[in-house]
């Protein structure tokens, strides 16, 4: 007989506790986890913001070592992020009891479509999330609620560990697991660390017939030291309580008073005096009221904000989007001015954007794509602080030491992926790394390249020269990467080479040898796929009144393997079409780095589908920026980034760029 979950619970618990145990010992170790910034993102909206530009080159991003007290936004699996937020690096400190509030909105509906439309010209597709999010919501809800509370506990502890001594952390949730993850979390915190369970009574309607309709979340609130956590009180503009004051209503007009008294009345929003009743005795007061601002202290349970309406402006079609009202009251109570606010769950970025606005600094993490898409162009279009864009700089290397053991050989990794695309490895002595292979029965040279890096064009500049002088040189070389230069696109296609090819290695790999057990199961059924690419150049670069102008210009996006994205065939076929007729349709959102150095790109111009201001078409982005810019002495090395509907990124570099004679 099956334990019940309640036998599971003490299990589940220290199984978390031992797997954040073991993250909290590796942060010192050469082998920790890194943050990798791939945007410092300046929002601008296709403006001139020439003085933010200069401020953020010289105040903030002159060295990423500069860039540590910035906004962040990561994408990749939160336990990483946090792991390496933990670490810290040589770059940026550890934020260990730096978060003055945390605040999460974990999925918690075992049966939620987590498919994606994609509005592309003339077609909707139906994608499914891609193979990283696909199994990291399998494996949350692999055994129902027992798989997602384990899921939960380590993240748990690590989050504890990011909050201050006067932290709190929030959590979202609803009727499905939140009486579980309440007793998880007093076993984390310890039960004297309970603050709140706010009930959020969100007003949904309901047609049930069999139960009284289901219409609240609930948010559990723990603090680190429930003797020294921060909260402010928030007042609230109730209608109810409003309504004891309300004497008359006349042609639009609210009296306020006595009926009898009626020149202490309130019209339009003001009055002059209040008579409230102590026991018998009426009592006037002197005070001024405002009718909309502040009658009395929030109590733990909110039935004054609703859901987010269809037509409303904050909408962006999310799923789970929760209301901005919803996280500016908890944010204002939590986290004191100026402090530091985390969500690592972000789904539309709600969070941060609400943070931005309160003057709260604040970090955001999520693992799914579309999530920090649709985050990032929120922000942008809310004008928000220059913020950084990261990922996890060793996701494939993490997932390697979880599947393979934390002790394991990049070489015996290699051998996996070798064997999985049909080669054999080639003898020691012309196999130093492990990593090469051939193909039997031909002249094919394959090289798995490391998780712990990028391949980048000196990597196939290596592959190129094996080639041609191991083992009497061979007629082509295949490349397989984990992690790529957002260049590579443009280095491929620089090489013009006909005799080298740069596949994919599947990012999903190490979580289905996991559940397969062993590499011959796998066998036939792994496919390497192709890289996308950006093709665009720079049109102008000349002096104007201000500075400068540079006129950029898309020209081509090469999306090669429509069969790696997770879609049914009818959506592959209308993807195919969008491909053939308008593949400019396919950027979802792009960028440019007028002054590239190399390290951190900063992005000074971004369009994106939805910004309508500068073409009115929400679903393609304009072709070409003319971006102001200060001036500067000599050639410039301009950047271009973009990302696809689907998350794909791609980047182009053009050096040398002069000013027009």
């Amino acid at each position: 007989m099956s334990k019940s979950l309640l036998d599971q619970l003490p299990s589940i618990v220290a199984a978390g506790k031992r797997q954040a145990a073991v993250i909290l010992e590796s942060l010192e170790g050469r082998n920790r986890v890194t943050l990798q910034t791939r945007e410092l993102v300046i929002p601008s909206k296709d403006t001139a913001m020439a003085d933010l530009f200069r401020a953020a080159r010289d105040d903030q991003a002159s060295t990423p070592a500069a860039l540590d007290h910035m906004n962040r936004l990561i994408y990749g699996d939160n336990l990483l992020a946090m792991a390496a937020l933990l670490a810290g690096d040589e770059t940026t400190p550890s934020l260990h009891a730096r978060f003055d509030l945390i605040y999460i909105d974990p999925p918690f509906d075992s049966k939620a479509d987590y498919r994606t439309k994609v509005a592309l010209p003339g077609t909707t597709l139906d994608q499914k999330p891609n193979v990283l999010e696909q199994f990291a919501y399998s494996d949350t809800w692999a055994e129902g609620t027992a798989s997602y509370l384990a899921m939960l506990a380590p993240r748990l502890v690590l989050m504890r560990e990011l909050l201050n001594q006067t932290g709190c952390l929030a959590v979202h949730l609803d009727w499905h697991v939140s009486h579980y993850v309440k007793i998880v979390l007093d076993e984390l915190f310890g039960r004297d660390s309970f603050l709140n369970e706010v009930i959020w009574r969100y007003g949904k309607m309901s047609n049930a017939t069999r139960s009284f309709p289901k219409n609240h979340d609930v948010i559990l609130v723990f603090c680190k030291s429930i003797d020294d956590h921060y909260f402010k009180p928030v007042k609230t503009a109730d209608s109810e309580y409003k309504a004891r004051f309300i004497r008359i209503v006349k042609d639009n007009k609210v009296y306020f008073g006595s009926a009898r008294e009626s020149d202490d009345k309130l019209i339009l929003g003001r009055i002059k005096k209040v008579r409230t009743e102590l026991g018998r005795e009426l009592v006037d007061s002197d005070v001024l009221f405002d009718f909309d601002v502040e009658f009395k202290t929030q109590d733990d349970v909110f039935y004054d904000i609703s859901i987010i309406k269809g037509n409303a402006a904050e909408n962006l079609n999310f799923n789970t989007q929760k209301p901005e009202k919803l996280l500016e009251r908890i944010i204002e109570a939590l986290a004191p001015p100026e402090g530091l606010v985390g969500d690592f769950f972000c789904g539309s970025g709600t969070t941060g954007a609400v943070a931005e606005r309160l003057n709260r600094r604040w970090l955001m993490s999520d693992l799914g794509k579309p999530a920090v898409m649709v985050t990032r162009k929120r922000l942008i279009d809310q004008e928000a602080r220059p913020f950084l864009y990261q990922a996890i700089g060793d996701y494939h290397v993490e997932q390697a030491r979880s599947t393979l053991g934390r002790s394991f050989r990049i070489g015996d990794l290699a051998r996996v992926v070798l064997h999985l695309y049909g080669a054999l490895p080639l003898p020691e002595e012309e196999n130093a790394g492990g990593n090469l292979g051939q193909v039997p029965g031909h002249k094919i040279l394959v090289m798995a390249d490391s998780p712990s890096r990028l391949t980048t064009a000196s990597t196939l500049r290596r592959a190129q020269q094996q080639r041609d002088t191991l083992m009497g040189g061979f007629d082509k070389v295949v490349v397989l990467g984990w992690n790529f230069a957002a260049s590579i696109g443009q280095d491929i296609t620089a090489m013009n080479d006909d005799r080298l090819e740069v596949l994919v290695i599947p990012p999903d790999l190490l979580d289905r040898l996991k559940k397969k057990g062993n590499v011959s199961k796998l066998a036939g059924d792994i496919r390497f796929s192709s890289l996308q690419y950006l093709q665009a150049h720079v049109a102008s670069r000349k002096v104007v009144s201000d500075g400068e102008e540079i006129r950029v210009v898309l020209d081509n996006y090469v999306l090669l393997s429509p069969e790696a994205i997770n879609l049914d065939e009818s959506n592959r076929q209308a993807l195919q079409k969008v491909m053939n007729a308008e593949p400019l349709a396919l950027i979802e959102y792009w960028a440019v780095d007028p002054h590239y150095d190399g390290e951190v790109f900063r992005s000074v111009w971004q369009d994106y589908r939805g910004n309508t201001e500068n073409d009115g078409d929400p679903l393609r982005v304009i072709t070409e920026a003319a971006v102001r810019v200060p001036s500067h002495e000599g050639p410039r090395r301009v950047c271009v980034r973009a990302v696809d509907v689907f998350g794909f990124e791609s980047e182009v570099l053009v050096d040398g760029v002069e000013v027009a004679t």
